[in-house]
């Protein structure tokens, strides 16, 4: 099972916007009027990086994002559990 990150907006362009502005065009495909997008991770660690970043900007995106680390459970990403959520990460998969 691959662990996956999944954007969702209600804004054109937004997800795309957001994807540029901090990871390599080309290292992330999307459409840039898509309203969703989903990306899967071999190692679980890796969707530490992009949680930080959507949290730490928050503010600027009208995004929502959701994870899944088992199969078909779901967990939205918020400012008030992304802290708990990176911890669970780091403690479940310490290596």
């Amino acid at each position: 099972m691959n662990t996956t990150v999944n954007l969702y907006s209600k804004k054109s362009g937004e997800i795309s916007r957001f994807l540029h502005h901090f990871y390599n065009n080309d290292a992330i495909p999307v459409e840039d009027d898509s309203l969703k997008w989903k990306n899967s991770y071999d190692n679980p660690i890796e969707i530490s990086d992009i949680i930080g970043v959507f949290i730490d900007n928050d503010d600027k995106y009208d995004i929502n994002m959701w994870i899944s680390l088992d199969d078909n459970i779901f967990i939205n990403v918020t400012p008030s559990n992304s802290d708990k959520i990176i911890r669970y990460l780091f403690e479940r998969y310490p290596y």
